[in-house]
């Protein structure tokens, strides 16, 4: 009888980070630590995964981190964090202290790409040859997944900082401060805490500004429609999936921003093409997962 193959992935977010061990693919144990200065989180997580270690070899580790992160193997820097407004981690050897003492391959994507992959072997994108998927909580970011390949370039994709078009008379400036108004800038948990005053769960489903954050991600849906032609756009985050009655208005906004223009996007399609992530919390650990399996080849 074949021994199951053990695969290790770490999803480091900029709240929590967790550590999930998984065999055949399926995940059998996990450990939350909260995401504090480099040494003590990634220390801690290294812990765990020796401890996991011990009781039998992995056959690849996946790392999904928060970005900016250099995910090209041949840069020198590969695995370290770059300039981010996490305070403390700008720079950070994010790989190093996760894998000292492992003995496996490893592989270190963005939290939202590992997502998509995710999204595109287990959740709503299974049999589709392209997804985008869009994390909207602490800020916004999106994975971008092609034939089954998370996409890289000069850097990752780093969607959330679009500057796109504003719904006529919104005058709330954003809040990034390398941007302003931005898309992290104006529908990001702390953008939507300074845009309605007060925290976005704590805000009536019926305010009328919600009009106004629905229009922001209507034109983000639009612009990743023409430049990505994406098959499905899934859309996860504490904030997306904590304000599922947004996504008919974001839809509908992307249809009149679009006006008939992409033959495959219509009043017909677009409740099957953006999507809550039916994944939920688990795309991160699942996505973390599934790097693993791209470096062990299983």
């Amino acid at each position: 009888m074949a021994r199951p193959v053990r695969l290790a992935g770490v999803e480091l977010g900029g709240t929590k980070a967790i550590a999930v061990l998984a065999q055949d693919g399926a995940i059998v144990a996990q450990h939350e630590v909260p995401t504090q200065g480099p040494d003590a989180t990634l220390g801690a997580l290294n812990r765990q995964l020796r401890a996991w270690q011990d009781e039998g070899v992995f056959a690849g580790l996946g790392i999904a981190s928060f970005g900016p992160v250099r995910v090209d193997p041949a840069s020198v820097d590969y695995g370290h964090m770059l300039g981010t407004p996490k305070p403390g981690w700008s720079h950070a050897d994010i790989a190093g202290p996760l894998t000292d003492g492992l003995q496996c391959n490893w592989i270190i994507d963005t939290d939202v790409n590992a997502a998509a992959l995710a999204e595109s072997t287990r959740g709503s994108a299974v049999g589709c040859d392209s997804l985008c998927y869009v994390t909207i909580g602490t800020g916004v970011g999106a994975g971008l997944v092609i034939g089954g390949r998370p996409v890289h370039g000069a850097l990752h994709p780093e969607i959330g900082h679009l500057r796109l078009r504003r719904a006529s008379g919104d005058t709330f400036p954003g809040s990034c401060r390398f941007h302003g108004d931005c898309i992290e800038g104006l529908v990001s948990g702390p953008a939507l805490t300074l845009r309605f005053g007060l925290p976005a769960n704590a805000v009536p489903d019926g305010h009328p500004e919600w009009e106004n954050v629905a229009a922001d991600i209507g034109e983000l849906v639009a612009s990743l429609l023409l430049t990505t032609s994406a098959n499905r756009i899934a859309f996860g985050g504490s904030v997306a999936l904590g304000r599922a009655f947004l996504l008919p208005a974001i839809r509908d906004h992307a249809l009149s921003v679009l006006n008939d223009y992409l033959p495959f996007y219509s009043a017909q399609t677009a409740a099957q093409m953006i999507i809550l992530s039916p994944l939920g919390p688990l795309a991160g650990p699942l996505g973390a997962i599934g790097l693993a399996e791209l470096v062990a080849g299983v």
